[in-house]
């Protein structure tokens, strides 16, 4: 009789947690959308040496020119 009561109580234990985990939860809230990054978000420092390579710049030339490219500064 005690296996069949402890067989019992387990058995509704285990019901009870299955009918709980289906029950329906709240409505996540919406998140905002992240606000627009500007046009002119700086480039990686490759994407900015690939161009100097293109303008043939090398020495103190190329680095400013890659530097101002990194913060997005307009090439002169």
């Amino acid at each position: 009789m005690k296996l069949f009561n402890t067989l019992t109580l387990g058995a509704l234990l285990v019901a009870g947690s299955a009918f709980a985990a289906n029950a329906p939860t709240a409505t996540p809230t919406a998140t905002p959308a992240p606000a627009a990054q500007p046009a002119h978000k700086h480039m990686s420092a490759m994407h900015c040496e690939k161009m100097a390579k293109a303008k043939n710049l090398t020495g103190d030339d190329e680095k400013k020119f890659v530097k101002d490219c990194r913060e997005g500064k307009k090439p002169d």
